[in-house]
């Protein structure tokens, strides 16, 4: 028995504004990070190499903010972010304003793996991944002419513009807000792993970091449970949203369910933080929580039954 799930990004998603085309687009895009992430299950992979695999896959796909198609800092370059962590051991991973690593979730992983350390930032990330003979790519490849279009909106506006935030003006895609990338999994030996992948905001300065390379807060997985969050950050990181499913498991006895309800609707919520998660715990139960008006996600359950949704 194995189970996965994955996001990429919540937030404002009109449903109106998606043509059948492009929805397609995105469900194809989940479809195929899915069927990554299961064959290598089926076949008896960890966990971890499992959740590191579906995250590469949305990281390459342009229509999402992680990797290839990241959206655009003040100063028109990238800084992606990204972090994973095996239930297992509780090792984690994470690295944090990468500009020219492919695929930043295998820079975090070499971090776990290569390092006696969990977070490293740019540019000594970067070094540490071409040392150790990471694709590295350089600014062209993580250009799309969406994202480029969409910080000149937010410069014009003078903001910075949060991914799942709603934009004052409408912009020429209304679709155009894509957030974080993640995956969780249960591997068939019952170990639990989670990942996390984001560009993080269009627009943003000082090299600003959110939630998702935060163990704890965007990513967490031990024992018990396995979490990836998307979402407003700032708030995400207040909360330590990942952590604090797993505490309600461990110290007042919740449900992976009930845990995840009480976080995203109870306390993220009121206090205006949108955004979602997605969740499973050891016996395989999947929770797929959101607050926003949309989140892209798809799962396989335990029975092997999969889905993929967007509202």
């Amino acid at each position: 028995m194995f189970t996965l799930a994955l996001h990429g990004g919540a937030g404002t998603i009109a449903r109106a504004s998606l043509t059948p085309a492009l929805e397609e687009n995105y469900r194809a895009a989940l479809r195929a990070a899915l069927r990554v992430g299961t064959e290598l299950l089926a076949q008896g992979a960890p966990a971890l190499d499992a959740v590191e695999a579906t995250v590469r896959s949305l990281e390459d796909y342009p229509l999402f903010n992680a990797g290839r198609g990241a959206v655009f800092t003040h100063d028109g370059h990238h800084e992606m972010d990204a972090a994973l962590m095996d239930g297992a051991t509780r090792r984690a991973g994470a690295v944090a304003g990468v500009r020219e690593v492919q695929n930043p979730i295998r820079a975090a992983r070499l971090v776990m793996e290569a390092t006696e350390h969990v977070l490293l930032a740019y540019p000594g990330a970067d070094e540490l991944a071409r040392e150790h003979g990471l694709p590295m790519q350089p600014p062209a490849y993580f250009f799309t002419q969406q994202r480029y279009d969409q910080l000149q909106e937010a410069i014009a506006a003078g903001r910075m513009q949060l991914d799942h935030a709603a934009s004052p003006t409408p912009p020429a895609d209304p679709n155009w807000k894509r957030g974080t990338v993640g995956a969780v999994a249960r591997d068939q030996r019952g170990h639990l792993a989670a990942a996390t992948s984001t560009g993080g905001m269009t627009n943003k300065r000082y090299s600003r970091i959110g939630d998702t390379p935060l163990i704890g807060a965007g990513t967490w997985a031990d024992t018990r449970c396995a979490i990836s969050c998307t979402g407003h950050g700032e708030y995400f990181i207040r909360a330590v949203v990942g952590y604090d499913v797993a505490c309600l498991m461990e110290y007042k006895g919740l449900s992976l369910a009930e845990a995840c309800r009480v976080v995203v609707h109870d306390k993220l919520a009121p206090v205006g933080g949108e955004g979602g998660l997605i969740a499973v715990d050891a016996a395989g139960n999947i929770a797929l929580p959101f607050n926003s008006e949309g989140m892209y996600r798809a799962s396989h359950n335990a029975a092997g039954e999969e889905e993929i949704a967007i509202y």
